[in-house]
């Protein structure tokens, strides 16, 4: 094996991970908890920090 198969080995592999990654964004399965997750900045809740000492 030389270092052209070993190059497109890894284009190939990087290739079949993106195209999983993509097939998992896209899935009806997630796309709930992706709806939910993208709404997560416009919730009004007010954060405490409860371990910070005062000044």
């Amino acid at each position: 094996m030389d270092l052209n198969d070993l190059r497109s080995a890894v284009t190939v592999i990087s290739l079949l991970t993106f195209l999983g990654i993509v097939a998992w964004a896209w899935s009806r399965r997630n796309q709930s908890r992706f709806d939910e997750a993208a709404l997560l900045p416009f919730q009004d809740e007010a954060i405490t920090d409860t371990t910070r000492e005062p000044s």
